[in-house]
């Protein structure tokens, strides 16, 4: 059996939502198979099918996207790609971050738009419920406790199964969770970037998925640090770097994404990448500048 043959998200392990809903630890996001800017179609739509198809075959059950990724796009492919779904495969989405053209964002989490955005991506996505439905990111202009009414309401009539957080601080998380059950966290974090180190230990307490994006990202002192272990292991450094992350914490689901089925195949062989723990130390050892935010 040829490596492409054999590389599976399962060597990654399994961290289980909400008490039952059980994923590989290394999911798939699926932000960068739209047009750029995250905006519009994919240059290759063939190659974009083509890799979303790959990923189910390598054992990756977790992917990740939002209505604003396009928007609506990145949801439309993934129907068209994947529908009738596998069995096992869990697909997170989000609203209430709206993108208005190319590179742009606007905020838009008031409850009446977040129950238009469940509908369109039910819709889009072909599904009767969404197994994990993450709030973008908390509207300034709008009560976060309003808008996790509504993602609670929204639960109860089954449209979704969980309610999850994005770009969060530790603060919103917990006023989340006296209103509905929190399954996961999503917030910008890599080996080079460990702003939400405090969120990641928080999540771990209290068993909340955390997962990582833009988990390949790197500055030029981290970037040193990861060419040095690669070649001892005879991995990339981007592989390097998702070993990291899956040694990091057990609720860490990293979702790298791409659309190339050849980079695709080199990101889910990091899930077979078993760091020693010194390895582990040295690398987390390296202390990089906080990463400037970005949107």
């Amino acid at each position: 059996m040829s490596q492409t043959q054999a590389i599976s998200a399962a060597a990654a392990g399994t961290f289980t939502l909400g008490g039952y809903l059980t994923v590989n630890r290394l999911g798939y996001g699926a932000m960068r198979i739209t047009g750029p800017g995250i905006w519009g179609p994919p240059k290759d739509k063939v190659a974009a099918l083509a890799t979303l198809r790959r990923t189910v075959e390598l054992g990756v059950n977790f992917i990740d996207t939002a209505d604003s990724y396009g928007p609506n796009v990145s949801e439309e492919l993934i129907a068209e790609a994947l529908h009738p779904y596998p069995a096992g495969l869990v697909i997170a989405t989000k609203g209430g971050w709206e993108r208005v053209g190319p590179g742009q964002w606007v905020h838009n989490a008031s409850p009446q738009h977040l129950k238009e955005a469940v509908a369109a991506s039910l819709q889009r996505l072909r599904l009767d419920r969404i197994d994990v439905y993450q709030l973008h990111i908390p509207d300034p202009a709008v009560s976060f406790d309003a808008s996790m009414e509504t993602l609670a309401e929204l639960r109860q009539q089954g449209k979704i199964r969980h309610v999850a957080l994005s770009n969060v601080a530790q603060e919103y998380i917990e006023r989340a969770r006296k209103i509905v059950p929190i399954v996961s966290v999503q917030n910008r974090y890599s080996f080079a970037d460990r702003e939400w180190d405090f969120v990641l230990n928080y999540c771990e307490k209290n068993n909340i998925a955390f997962l990582p994006w833009a988990p390949l990202g790197q500055n030029r002192a981290a970037h040193e640090a990861l060419e040095k272990v690669a070649r001892e292991f005879s991995a990339t450094p981007l592989q390097v770097a998702l070993a990291w992350l899956l040694k990091r914490s057990k609720v860490t689901i990293p979702i790298p994404g791409t659309s190339s089925v050849a980079h695709l195949e080199e990101n889910v062989a990091a899930a077979a990448l078993e760091l020693p723990d010194a390895a582990f130390k040295e690398l987390s050892a390296v202390t990089p500048p906080p990463a400037s935010l970005r949107g």
